[in-house]
């Protein structure tokens, strides 16, 4: 059975006449009797008692009417519902992001896209860089923010901040007045960094640069949050290096100082998959990078404290 078959039966119930039908489906009269008879053998039954000058819906026909009614609406629905999402007017977007994304503008920039799209569904997910990656094979997502570059090929990046590394201290630290902070004087310090199986990339970059200044850090504790190793900081229970828009967090009790002699940047990246062409992806990154780290910054103090994944 056929879209047009259920359209030209709908057409005949209304007007009742093959030849008013026939007009309105801008089609000659035997075919449109072809059709209604090939519909009434696929059904098993008939749906019209013909007359010489009119037509009649049989018990079987005035039952189908209102079934085939509902199948075309249904099908207009779903055309009308393909049309919007594919001109990004409707549909889902399912994305995850690291937690240092809360301080890069991505509150914002999902505020803008809201009020582009308000029949878009946004889902959040916060994750680590791994785990984003898994769901994004796995179609879980639709877009990733992440802090690593290493991807399958099946997946599409683009870097959206490169930003350096600062030292953060303690308020009461025996270096919280200096203006920047040399690396090396950081040798003997407790240091709060990610854990290892949460984001091997970060706690492998912190390492690298503590030894490109001559030590090896003392690790004092290990966390899956930016949030929380500022927190911890905070607290006086060590030191970290963290990414510049952790600034933003103002959590009270850490202060954050440049380091000296330069280290490595952090970076975040925008991932999808490369094979999924999805609109509103493209509409998102465009309002990302538009606002920037200044749009976060100008919009930090309505930013409510939040977990942060690496």
């Amino acid at each position: 059975m056929e879209l047009r078959h259920l359209r030209y039966f709908a057409t005949l119930a209304e007007e009742l006449h093959f030849g008013r039908a026939a007009a309105r489906l801008n089609m000659s009269q035997p075919p449109l009797s072809v059709a209604i008879r090939q519909l009434e053998e696929r059904v098993g039954a008939q749906l019209f008692e013909r007359m010489p000058k009119e037509v009649r819906l049989t018990p079987a026909g005035r039952a189908f009417k209102e079934s085939a009614r509902r199948v075309l609406a249904q099908a207009e629905e779903a055309v009308a519902e393909a049309r919007d999402v594919a001109a990004g007017l409707a549909g889902r977007l399912r994305i995850g992001f690291v937690g240092a994304m809360l301080y890069r503008g991505l509150p914002q920039a999902l505020g803008v896209f809201q009020q582009r799209h308000p029949g878009v569904r946004v889902s959040l997910q916060e994750l680590n860089s791994g785990e984003q990656i898994g769901e994004l094979l796995h179609d879980r997502l639709d877009l990733g923010f992440v802090h690593t570059s290493r991807l399958p090929a099946t997946l599409q990046q683009r870097l959206l901040v490169a930003e350096p590394f600062l030292c953060c201290l303690p308020a009461t630290h025996r270096l919280a007045r200096k203006k920047a902070i040399d690396l090396r004087d950081l040798a003997g310090e407790p240091f709060v960094l990610f854990a290892r199986a949460v984001s091997p990339d970060y706690h492998a970059r912190i390492l690298s640069v503590c030894a490109s200044a001559g030590f090896q850090p003392e690790i004092g504790h290990e966390v899956r949050h930016w949030l929380a190793v500022v927190s911890l900081v905070s607290q006086g229970l060590g030191v970290a290096l963290v990414p510049q828009a952790m600034e933003r967090s103002r959590l009270p009790g850490a202060v954050f100082r440049p380091v000296g002699p330069a280290v490595a940047q952090s970076e975040a990246y925008a991932v999808w998959p490369a094979a999924a062409g999805n609109a509103l992806v493209g509409d998102l990154l465009a309002i990302l990078s538009a606002a920037g780290p200044a749009g976060a910054a100008r919009s930090r103090r309505r930013l409510a404290p939040a977990g942060a994944a690496p």
